[in-house]
């Protein structure tokens, strides 16, 4: 897991590092950190408290109004705990990093609509390894903030679902 970290903290440096040059002339790629807070639904909901994450999201504009993003995150759900009167049980913490790599579509100049999929990386507990995600969203972009609100399904032994929103700010 350290070295799937390291290895995206590097891309996202040398990223950031070419960005600078390119973004002075054609303003066609950005990077930026963000927030989010994911709301779990059914199943998920009954194990978890509301999850908070933090990370990094880059995108490049490809043709007129098709933008390639991608994105990688931290991110932390309280677990809960479960009393029916006989017995009691606590769920452990769930803690993540998911890399999301997707496209964004531009509805009309603010507001656009958008898929991501990728791979979430369980990091201790009971949940540990890798699995699957799909985060489908919509949201708008005003001179470089960025507020999205999406719904992100992680499929792993089971589906671990939420809805999100996530707020950032791409230079």
């Amino acid at each position: 897991m350290k070295k799937i970290f390291q290895a995206a903290a590097a891309f996202l440096l040398v990223i950031c590092v070419t960005a600078q040059s390119s973004q002075a002339q054609l303003k066609r790629f950005s990077i930026g950190p963000f927030v989010e807070a994911g709301f779990p639904t059914g199943d998920f909901s009954e194990t978890h408290k509301t999850g908070y994450g933090i990370g990094i999201g880059a995108d490049i504009k490809l043709v007129a109004g098709l933008t390639a993003v991608g994105s990688v995150s931290y991110f932390y759900f309280g677990g809960k705990s479960f009393n029916d009167g006989t017995s009691s049980f606590d769920f452990r913490d769930l803690k993540a990093i998911p890399i999301r790599l997707g496209l964004r579509y531009n509805v009309f100049s603010i507001l656009y609509a958008k898929l991501e999929g990728g791979t979430v990386q369980y990091a201790g507990g009971d949940y540990n390894g890798i699995g699957g995600l799909v985060a489908p969203g919509i949201g708008i972009r005003v001179l470089g903030l960025d507020v999205e609100g999406k719904y992100e399904a992680w499929f792993k032994d089971a589906t671990r679902g939420f809805w999100g929103l996530k707020a950032g700010y791409n230079f």
